[in-house]
This record gives structure tokens, C-alpha cells and sequence, in this order.
């Protein structure tokens, strides 16, 4: 296992690095100082319920993905075992209007109206720099991630797809106006100051939990609402898929895009003035 992530620490993202790691120190421990030639089917499977009883399906799934992939390299053995079902969650978004009225005037309306109105994610809006705006358009060529207890830069985005270009709607371009003129980066608290700030505020006005990943998932909602063709929606957000909307990056800024853009803005734009 070691071999394996060491080998391909110069291709995977610090993130990924880092999540590899995780698992090789935390997850299937009974197997580690066993040879490989010793893994069968039932080794294997009861590594695998022991995981489940410990840690969610997704997790399990996600660690058994690496552990897999060690296997099928230094092994001949055929292993068929069953791993753990995913539970669909249901969860029930606060309306975006309660998000706006909480964050309105706080250190951290700008990060998140960036998440919800633009659907930045964490590692992207930490990345943004003043520099990346351009005669009001903002492009997402760069990524921060935490990786060891300090914050990496990283020149690329999650998925080819995440690379983008938005149209900074007016409230937004007004507050990245206010920020002072040495400040480079728009966003300089850490991910956890923004996550603890936002669920404090959460908290004091009695709306239910909602991680910062959310924010992503109230945008996609409304954009549903709003009638949004998948194309547009998926081009915005920078979500990768595995149809022909992954190709449609160079028309973001035809006429009919121009239509979305405002449709949004107009509907944001429409809550904060409520």
C-alpha cells in the first residue's frame, strides 16, 4: 500500500494524497502486516464487516476502493466480496432567503453567497485572488486545499470541468469592492473559521444543520426551480458528467447563457431586497 501511494504522489491532488494516507492508517488494520498471498474471499469479507460496524458505507466503500486497487496489482486472486449499501439521505434545505438574511453585514457573507449564489466550492473560493476577475468575470483556475495543517495552492481544479468562467453579479462584485485594496485573496479566513462561524449562525436563529457543501446543493435547487436546462446548470456549477455537456465549456457566454445568468442573478437579487 505504501508503494502504491508513494508511486503515485507526484499525480494525485495534496487532497487525495492526503485521503489515501487517512485510510492506510485508519482503515482495514487487521490486514496490513498480513501477506498478500493470505487474503482470501472470507479475510477479506470479514475485514469488510468489521469496517461497517465502525464507519458509514460510504466510508467503507471509499477505503475498500484503495484497498482493491493494491490487491488486483500484487495478487492473481479473484476476490468477490459484498461490500456495504449507501443509504440514500433525505435532507431538507433551509430556503435560500434565510441563508442571505443570517450572513447579511458578517465576515462571512462573501464566501458563502460565493458557495450559493455562484456555487464555489471551499477549496475554489479560497483559491480566488482579486487577479481572476477581469472586466467582471471571475475564472476558476486554481484550487487551495488543507493538506498537513497548512493550506496548498494548487494551479488546477477539481475535474477539468471545474474550470469556468462566472459573471460576478453586482452584490457580489460590491462587496469584493470593499476588501482592502492590499488584500489579494477574496476569502483569507481558513475553511474551518468559515464552517464554525456559519454554523454558529445557524444555531442562533434555530435553523436546522447545514454543511457548507449545501450551499452547492441549494444552488443546484434553484436552478431546478428556475427551469435551468442541465447544460446551463451543470456549466455553472462545474459539475463533470459523462454526457456531452462535458464539451460545452467554450459557449458559456453566448446569448442564451447571457439569459441564464440574469435569470439568477435577478432571483438572488430579488431576496435581498425582500
Amino acid at each position: 500500500m505504501d508503494v502504491y501511494i508513494n508511486a503515485r504522489v507526484n499525480f494525485l491532488s495534496p487532497a487525495k494524497f492526503e485521503g489515501y494516507r487517512k485510510i492506510r492508517n485508519i482503515h482495514f488494520q487487521d490486514l496490513m502486516k498480513m501477506p498478500i498471498d493470505k487474503i482470501d474471499n472470507l479475510t477479506l469479507q470479514n475485514s469488510i464487516n468489521k469496517e461497517s460496524m465502525k464507519y458509514a458505507p460510504k466510508t467503507v466503500c471509499n477505503a475498500y476502493g484503495l484497498i482493491s486497487s493494491v490487491l488486483a496489482l500484487n495478487s492473481y486472486y479473484k476476490y468477490h466480496v459484498s461490500l456495504p449499501r449507501k443509504q440514500k439521505k433525505y435532507k431538507i434545505l433551509p430556503p435560500p432567503q434565510e441563508i442571505m438574511r443570517i450572513v447579511k453585514d458578517t465576515d462571512i457573507e462573501l464566501p458563502v453567497l460565493l458557495a450559493m449564489w455562484l456555487s464555489f466550492r471551499m477549496s475554489e473560493l479560497k483559491g480566488l485572488k482579486k487577479s481572476d476577475i477581469h472586466n467582471r468575470v471571475i475564472t476558476v483556475n486554481r484550487a487551495m486545499v488543507y493538506v498537513n495543517g497548512e493550506y496548498v495552492e494548487k494551479h488546477s481544479t477539481k475535474t477539468p470541468s471545474s474550470r469556468r468562467k462566472l459573471v460576478t453579479p453586482d452584490y457580489i462584485y460590491s462587496l469584493i469592492e470593499q476588501l482592502p485594496e492590499e488584500q489579494e485573496y477574496l476569502v483569507t479566513l481558513s475553511g474551518a473559521q468559515i464552517y464554525q462561524r456559519f454554523t454558529h449562525l445557524l444555531e442562533i436563529n434555530n435553523i436546522p444543520h447545514t454543511t457548507f457543501h449545501d450551499l452547492s446543493s441549494i444552488n443546484a435547487s434553484v436552478m431546478l426551480m428556475l427551469g435551468i436546462p442541465d447544460k446551463y446548470a451543470m456549466e455553472r456549477g462545474g459539475w463533470e458528467t459523462d454526457c456531452i455537456l462535458k464539451s460545452v465549456y467554450q459557449q458559456t457566454f453566448s446569448a442564451e447563457r447571457q439569459e441564464v445568468d440574469r435569470k439568477i442573478d435577478a432571483y438572488f437579487e430579488s431576496l435581498r431586497e425582500a
